[in-house]
């Protein structure tokens, strides 16, 4: 199920980081300071990535799914 912009507000930190998946690799990373960070997970030679799209709330929930797109 995607995420709605009240899950990714309402997200608290936690002791480890939590990952909140919306689609396609698309996640929310929220950090136990309390920082949330869009990131994607992907693969390349067979072997998994990820890369950081933005900050959030710099970067909106729609802003994240058009970007995820462009990589």
């Amino acid at each position: 199920m995607p995420l709605t912009d009240i899950q990714c507000k309402s997200a608290k930190p936690g002791l480890k980081p939590q990952k909140l998946f919306d689609a396609y690799g698309l996640y929310l990373e929220v950090k136990p300071s309390g920082s949330k960070i869009w990131r994607k997970k992907y693969r390349f030679a067979n072997k998994e990535n990820r890369i950081t799209l933005g900050r959030y709330p710099d970067i909106s929930l729609q802003e994240a799914r058009e970007k995820r797109l462009e990589i």
